[in-house]
């Protein structure tokens, strides 16, 4: 799993019938699920994002994580996150979980970021989306609990 986090001040997303979830002080995290990917990726990307220490502390360093700033979380689900730019000018997405797999890890992750105590609100699972969003910092930050390629 590749989850792409942005610091933001607040971030909502939109579908066709309205706001489907937001966040104010926090992250907007765009995750994407992997053929191959498993329930324990979901577990070590929500832990990884839990604890990470991206916020400011009264001296400027970043030693706070999201739940020590009492921040939210707006998770969305973004397959394009898994493409592969490495030949050609066009993307594939081959390497991106199906629908069905994607859904239900994307889940799992939402579920175990809650267990471990933050608040989440999520995009909708294969809709078309707008989101909005003021980036603090801009502080940007990729996770991938898959093995780098080289």
């Amino acid at each position: 799993m590749r989850a792409l986090l942005q610091r933001v001040f607040w971030a909502r997303v939109i579908v066709d019938d309205g706001m489907a979830g937001q966040c104010h002080t926090g992250l907007l995290v765009y995750v994407g699920v992997f053929a191959g990917d498993e329930a324990s990726d979901a577990e070590k990307l929500a832990d990884k994002i839990a604890e990470l220490r991206i916020f400011e502390d009264e001296y400027g360093k970043m030693n706070h994580n999201v739940r020590d700033v009492r921040g939210d979380i707006l998770a969305i689900p973004n397959f394009t996150l898994a493409a592969d730019t490495r030949k050609g000018r066009r993307p594939s997405f081959d390497p991106a979980a199906r629908p069905a797999e994607a859904r239900e890890l994307f889940e799992a992750f939402v579920a175990a970021l809650k267990a471990r105590g933050c608040p989440v609100e999520t995009g909708r699972f294969g809709a078309r989306m707008t989101i909005e969003s003021e980036a603090d910092g801009p502080v940007n930050v990729i996770l991938d609990t898959r093995p780098i390629e080289g």
